[in-house]
């Protein structure tokens, strides 16, 4: 598109309201072809069909003219009579004169027609206008909880949408959500395949593409009493690095093993899934490995770098963690990473993948690294625990356990990590069955990078970067953390 009609596409796209400036500029910026622009309109649900069809009519009918007005101005160009003036130079000398079209700024285009767009609804002052219904209304708010920062965005029956920003839930200003039209919104965004397995089980995980320019996002929908709601995981458009991470050196050692488990654990929202991710990346641009990963559903996207990645979604993919575990282990993988290890016959398989010459990464939902290792354990029959202690105390590399907390200028959530390494003394506890005597031997072992999470909150603390009232209320050993602040 040359520059004015560019301005023609963007005059339409402003006058309709369909999008921000900013974002006009993103669109032309990917595309250079009209139809095209007006189909990521489409995929994107900002225009029906329909209104499709009648913005490229428009498009056309508009460039069509400015087109004609063109050439009628370079024709007039060549009729007009050469003013008199000194004698023509010789013929070899003659040059043509250069026939320059009149510039662009001086055409004018016509004012944009209103387009076929659901009207909008007026919030309180100072908010965007959301659509009455569609998926546009889920988009919007789906581009400010982005644009906010926030983890989360919550939408709720006859609530205001809400976003979760800095740990703690944010009403956004806009007037509360009618059920109808928040069902109708939230089911414009499923495929047939999806809208019937919601239809079935009134509930659905999975991760929604918005794509470029929009990102991804886990999403979960459940029906309640005042009508449907959904929940919406923000994820980083890309895997961010170690160092944005701020995660300890230790957990990149974890990732240089060949053979083994690293467990990633936490509660829900302390990033697990991020650090996984991140793991997994640092493998894949360091080392020419086959890496599977079984997700559910997918949220990272992993190009294939030095390493061959293949990422499985549980239900899509395959039926289950389990079936896919099974299945990894003849499908010649280095790394295996699994994103839960929810049941017994997953977490016995994760184990024997790691005995059997592969390094497996996992998450579980527990606070601590002892913990952790109970939890492992307590899933087997008790007849078979002491064989589970022995290859557990063989085949662990380490736990890393997570916790995000707010920052101490209110603006930020910052990662406090406690963190375990498998040495023989370790191992030698749990076969022995004296898990409870790790924490000790975790106080003695920051020569291997070890540290507790009430150490983590306290060097946060010291550090300025969250406040000493933030560490006391997320630290189970509180003693310990107001001794360790006043030292």
């Amino acid at each position: 598109m040359s520059k004015a009609t560019r301005q023609i596409f963007k005059r339409i796209v402003l006058h309709n309201k369909l999008l921000a400036e900013p974002e006009v500029d993103s669109l032309l910026a990917e595309v250079d072809d009209p139809e095209h622009a007006i189909q990521r309109l489409v995929e994107r649900h900002t225009l029906s069909a329909k209104a499709a069809e009648q913005f490229l009519a428009v498009y056309k009918k508009q460039a069509d003219k400015l087109i004609l007005e063109t050439l009628g101005a370079l024709d007039e160009l060549d009729a007009k009579p050469a003013a008199p003036g000194p004698e023509p130079a010789p013929a070899a000398a003659k040059k043509e004169p250069k026939k320059e079209p009149p510039p662009e700024a001086k055409l004018e285009v016509e004012p944009a027609v209103e387009l076929e767009v659901e009207p909008a609804v007026e919030g309180p002052q100072g908010a965007k206008p959301l659509p009455q219904a569609g998926a546009e209304l889920v988009l919007q708010l789906l581009r400010e909880a982005r644009g906010l920062g926030a983890s989360d965005l919550h939408l709720k029956a006859g609530m205001r949408p809400t976003v979760r920003l800095h740990g703690a839930l944010q009403e956004l200003p806009h007037p509360e959500l009618e059920p109808a039209a928040c069902e109708k919104s939230l089911l414009a965004l499923l495929d047939d395949q999806q809208r019937a397995q919601f239809d079935t089980d009134q509930d659905l995980d999975f991760c929604y593409d918005g794509g470029r320019g929009m990102g991804r996002f886990r999403t979960n929908y459940l029906r309640e009493h005042r009508g449907l709601n959904a929940i919406f995981r923000l994820i980083p458009d890309h895997v961010p690095s170690f160092d944005e991470l701020q995660l300890p050196p230790q957990v990149k050692r974890f990732t240089e093993y060949r053979v083994g488990i690293v467990l990633v654990t936490g509660p829900k929202g302390s990033g697990k899934t991020t650090t996984l991710a991140a793991m997994v990346d640092m493998i894949n641009s360091s080392r020419a490995e086959h890496i599977i990963t079984v997700e559910d559903p997918i949220e990272f996207v992993q190009p294939c770098k030095k390493g061959h990645v293949n990422q499985r979604q549980v239900g899509i993919h395959t039926k289950s963690f389990s079936n896919a575990l099974r299945s990894a282990l003849r499908e010649a993988p280095d790394v295996i990473m699994v994103g839960e290890m929810r049941d017994l016959e997953t977490t016995s398989l994760a184990i024997t993948a790691a005995e059997t010459g592969h390094l497996v990464l996992a998450t579980l939902h527990t606070p601590d690294a002892v913990r952790t290792i109970g939890r492992v354990l307590d899933v087997f029959p008790p007849k078979e625990q002491p064989q589970v202690r022995a290859m557990l105390s063989e085949s662990l590399r380490g736990i890393v356990s997570q916790l995000l907390v707010p920052g101490a200028d209110g603006q930020s959530m910052v990662l406090a990590t406690e963190i375990l390494v498998n040495t023989q003394a370790i191992g030698h506890l749990i076969r022995e069955e004296k898990v409870h005597q790790i924490r000790g031997l975790m106080q003695t072992g920051k020569q291997y990078g070890m540290v507790l999470m009430e150490e983590s909150l306290i060097r946060l603390a010291k550090e300025g970067k969250i406040t000493k009232e933030t560490a006391l209320a997320w630290a189970e050993d509180v003693k310990m953390v107001q001794r360790g602040l006043l030292d």
